[in-house]
């Protein structure tokens, strides 16, 4: 039709064009040669990875001076009690941003194996038990556990406070703190320490060992010594010193939402397919392109590794042999429980949005399905930091698949309705071919952020 031709008849068959690129009539869907439908839409969502959502329960999420000061006080060892543990002495980006240990050492042998920090901004909860709800509020966790980082929020504010590198831009973020932080105010090793402390009842007992009833409350009960040198400051003292610790957590947790993936042969495969290239441009070996084939279909991994981060954001009990010394490990049963008495919830008083917090809060469930349910880890840059699960009991990726082909590592059922994942019975090669698809989520290049200094 020319250039010519009546205004009507031009707009007739723009508008029959369009009809038939939404109905799919002149270019075809995409495809991939051996895949079904399903798995090709299965595959197109895996990629590309978006933006790490918004967090309005922090103010400065994305504020470029907080991910500076952010990533000054990740790598800051005076953060934890013992002045020589920062959180890139676990979070190592040569490791992945693991640790390579079966389970995190903090203060002392941890339960569970230290996650990668890797897109983990989009995570819904976190921790392996989903008992924080924001990465600054799991921030807060790791800084005060005794069994972490082992500090206190007097201590952080002695610190921020008193170096100078750090105080002006923690200040110009969160305002002024009080122009003398002495310690007959701001006591050192002051914190609230609330009743599921995870060292309070070995601390109990040393104390009683150690001092006979000095650190015994009136009806008997044990007062740790935080909460006592907590008990002495005044309230609008202890508000300063609780708005330090979330300062910080809130500055690291911008910084970790930047250690985000860059493109990996995944998405090139992906937007090749996309474009109209059924072959994926050759972004992925054929061992890889049978691998995605297993996972987006018979090996039925999409199940619970699905979309950009190839995670759920869910709880599953794998069946996985619990760790020696840690058999009664109760996961997101627990977690549930530890959220809902959280003092660092999006909903509380010290999130910058309660509301939107509450609105993620609105649906928590009562209770996890089962007792051992920990979190679908994202698979992205999984190759770059084994070992693997909450345990850290699978050493490499053919262990891992090996576990959910053959079921080498899983424990015994204790009951037959417990629900686990049943063995896949995959072939020798269809393992390698998985393994081989896993190792191609790696990034090709390290975020800006992460670049040698």
């Amino acid at each position: 039709m020319g250039a010519h031709a009546p205004l009507g008849a031009r707009v007739g068959a723009a508008l029959l064009a369009l009809l038939a690129a939404a109905c799919g009539d002149t270019d075809p869907r995409p495809s991939i040669t051996g895949f079904s439908e399903a798995q090709v839409r299965r595959a197109l969502r895996m990629s590309p990875l978006p933006p790490a959502p918004a967090d309005p329960t922090n103010a400065v999420a994305d504020d470029s001076r907080a991910v500076a000061l952010g990533e000054r006080l990740f790598r800051d060892p005076r953060l934890s009690r013992d002045g020589d543990t920062s959180c890139a002495s676990c979070h190592d980006l040569a490791l992945g941003l693991g640790d390579g240990l079966a389970r995190g050492r903090g203060e002392v042998p941890l339960a569970r194996h230290t996650s990668s920090l890797w897109n983990l901004a989009g995570q819904r909860w976190f921790f392996w038990d989903g008992r924080a709800d924001s990465l600054w509020a799991q921030a807060c966790g790791v800084l005060e556990s005794p069994l972490e980082m082992a500090t206190t929020r007097t201590d952080l504010l002695h610190l921020v406070a008193g170096d100078p590198a750090l105080r002006a831009p923690f200040e110009a973020l969160f305002g002024a703190l009080p122009a003398e932080v002495g310690a007959e105010r701001f006591p050192r090793a002051a914190r609230p320490v609330p009743p599921h402390d995870p060292a309070l009842v070995d601390a109990a007992e040393h104390a009683r060992e150690a001092t006979g009833h000095q650190h015994l409350s009136a009806d008997g009960g044990f007062i740790h010594p935080h909460q006592r040198a907590w008990d002495r400051m005044a309230p609008e003292d202890q508000e300063v010193a609780t708005a330090a610790l979330v300062g910080v957590a809130k500055a690291l947790a911008a910084y970790e939402r930047t250690l985000r993936s860059e493109t990996a042969p995944l998405d090139r495969f992906v937007e090749a397919v996309r474009t109209g290239d059924p072959s994926g441009g050759g972004a992925l070996p054929e061992g890889a392109v049978r691998g995605l084939n297993l996972f987006t279909g018979e090996a039925r991994c999409h199940l619970c590794h699905s979309g950009p981060l190839l995670s759920d954001l869910e709880f599953h009990d794998l069946g996985l042999e619990p760790a020696p010394g840690f058999e009664n490990d109760p996961g997101r049963h627990e977690g549930l429980d530890l959220l809902r008495v959280a003092e660092f919830r999006g909903d509380g008083a010290w999130s910058d949005d309660p509301e939107a917090g509450a609105a993620r809060l609105a649906h928590l469930p009562e209770h996890g399905h089962g007792q051992r349910e920990f979190r679908t880890p994202s698979l992205r840059e999984v190759a770059t930091h084994p070992p693997y699960m909450h345990t850290g009991a699978l050493a490499s990726l053919e262990e891992v698949v090996a576990f959910y082909s053959r079921g080498i590592g899983r424990r015994e059922r204790p009951a037959p309705a417990e629900r686990v994942i049943e063995p896949l019975h995959l072939t020798p090669a269809q393992e390698a071919d998985l393994v081989l698809f896993l190792r191609c989520l790696t990034s090709s290049a390290a975020p800006p952020t992460l670049s040698a200094r």
